[in-house]
């Protein structure tokens, strides 16, 4: 079977990225080299600041940088796109603007997932970047499908963790934060919890025990083998 190579939007952050490919690694049952994904990957650590952009409003606008991976992504021959940031799905358009190929989008196959899963009326626990919480980015993709939301009440420990995980990588401090979260959650009555952020996908593990979650990095990969293989983005299930 020929393997259709997919274009990746890497380095936001790094560790993301290499878990992607270890998560792709994993996820094929192979014989040999032939059998795994063929990717293209953008590993660009100099893509504007989301935070800054979305949170702080003093940042460069990290679209055009986006869109222009996007293009060389495309050039190189890759016949679909994955970017392994959630927050980064702000830029959607810039990216789908920029090229003929289609981007696997993360968020919608959360959203057709948590459908599937709980749906219309289910409420999603988010673990997710403040910045994923100021765009709306899932609380309009799950309001399409009659779903809500539900947000740990403060910012600021989330936002601390996965600094920190940028930093210094995985840590006990983040993994405590992420846990306090996932437990407000849970006592909150979300029916299903979203690990939608990179840096927490490295800790999935802290996740409270007392809840179904997915990480949205799963369902990329999942489509991400489904669109190599067959050409379509096949149910994330």
């Amino acid at each position: 079977m020929d393997l259709r190579p997919i274009g990746i939007l890497g380095g936001m952050g790094p560790e993301a990225t290499i878990l992607l490919q270890r998560k792709l690694v994993e996820a094929v049952s192979a014989q040999d080299d032939r059998d795994h994904i063929p990717l293209l990957i953008d590993m660009n650590t100099q893509v504007p600041s989301r935070i800054d952009h979305l949170i702080n409003g003093k940042g460069k606008d990290p679209g055009p940088t986006l869109a222009a991976m996007a293009r060389r992504l495309q050039d190189a021959n890759a016949f679909a796109l994955a970017m392994p940031c959630n927050t980064a799905h702000h830029y959607a358009k810039a990216i789908t603007d920029a090229v003929e190929i289609p981007l696997l989008n993360m968020v919608e196959l959360a959203a057709d997932h948590a459908a599937h899963t709980i749906g219309p009326g289910g409420r999603v626990g988010m673990l997710a970047s403040p910045a994923v919480r100021y765009t709306r980015l899932f609380e309009n993709a799950l309001a399409k499908r009659g779903m809500s939301v539900v947000w740990p009440a403060g910012d600021d420990p989330i936002l601390t963790a996965i600094q920190k995980i940028k930093r210094v990588g995985p840590c006990v401090e983040a993994r405590v934060a992420l846990q306090a979260a996932s437990d407000e959650l849970v006592a909150a009555g979300a029916d299903l919890q979203f690990v939608a952020c990179s840096e927490f996908s490295l800790i999935t593990d802290s996740v409270s025990a007392e809840v179904v979650s997915i990480d949205t990095l799963d369902l990329l990969v999942r489509a991400i083998i489904s669109f190599s293989s067959e050409g379509h983005i096949g149910e994330a299930f």
